[in-house]
């Protein structure tokens, strides 16, 4: 039986079912259950008036019509994943799905991109967006295109600051290879952008050398201590990326869409809250593939 469960954002749109399609996906290899959960708003109060009666009566025929493709939605779900639907009724869709995410004990939310982006990149929509920052559980952020392009995992990456406070971060994605058996890759970011490896706006070679030689030293001693949690002989490794920008560090990696990425909370979150970081949202345009991102202390 799965050990846990996974919320799916569900709307009859391509992002909708990019979410659905990743959520079937990593369902097998996290051993988790789907929720796949339609949030709308709720119907207005009617006071007898024969105009708010007639404006009930069109919000009722919407919201049968929304089960209706709700219902379609799982009924495409393979025999294999433990899933269900329902139904949720919010004034503000991002509050919603973290009360829905709370209130089913889903480890995490799975959305998709809103329309009009590239082909294997990510569109946040104004819901998605107000999500990064409010979610008390982790959001993982589908690209366009995942209904057609979504692949059983092969690897996770875990993207480390060089800041502390990334034992939250590290701790969800060994967790998560733990369920799922996969192989983890710690990799941190070395840039000539980066404002924590030097003070006056230009990296000199002397600069980028001594912040390389930290973050290796950091990543070695997270190898050790981590590596020590996870099943025996499952590899984890670590690599230091390097390039002028956040983006060509990034694209210095090799990426399939096999992959998943781990990041961290912007150091601006409130504890058990996210906060979408500048550094993870350049990494989110320069990938086209899963990310999660984990609240700063997730509980």
């Amino acid at each position: 039986m799965p050990s846990r469960k996974l919320l799916a954002a569900y709307l009859p749109t391509p992002g909708g079912e990019d979410a659905l399609a990743l959520a079937i996906a990593l369902a097998g290899p996290f051993h988790a259950a789907l929720d796949v959960c339609m949030v709308l708003p709720p119907p207005p109060e009617s006071d007898g008036d024969a105009g708010a009666d007639s404006v009930r009566t069109t919000t009722e025929m919407l919201d049968a019509q929304a089960a209706d493709w709700l219902s379609e939605a799982v009924g495409r779900i393979p025999d294999e994943v433990v899933a269900e639907g329902h139904i949720a009724f919010h004034e503000n869709a991002a509050e919603g799905l973290v009360a829905e995410a709370e209130a089913t004990g889903s480890a995490a939310i799975i959305v998709g991109g809103s329309g009009g982006g590239i082909r294997g990149r990510h569109a946040l929509g104004s819901a998605v967006n107000d999500l990064l920052h409010i979610s008390t559980k982790p959001v993982v952020i589908t690209p366009l295109g995942a209904q057609e392009t979504a692949r059983p995992l092969r690897r996770i990456t875990c993207a480390i600051g060089r800041r502390p406070g990334s034992t939250p971060l590290l701790r969800a994605a060994v967790d998560a290879c733990s369920r799922s058996g996969l192989p983890l890759r710690l990799v941190s970011l070395v840039t000539s952008d980066d404002a924590t490896a030097h003070r006056d706006g230009d990296m000199t070679g002397d600069d980028e050398n001594r912040a390389v030689a930290h973050a290796t030293e950091q990543l070695a001693e997270h190898v050790a201590s981590f590596g020590a949690q996870l099943p025996d002989g499952q590899e984890i490794t670590s690599e230091v990326l390097t390039g002028d920008t956040i983006e060509d560090a990034v694209a210095s990696l090799e990426w399939t869409a096999e992959d998943i990425i781990f990041v961290g909370s912007s150091r601006l979150a409130r504890p058990q809250q996210l906060f979408f970081g500048a550094t993870a949202s350049k990494m989110l345009r320069a990938l086209a593939i899963p990310m999660v991102v984990v609240p700063r202390d997730p509980g």
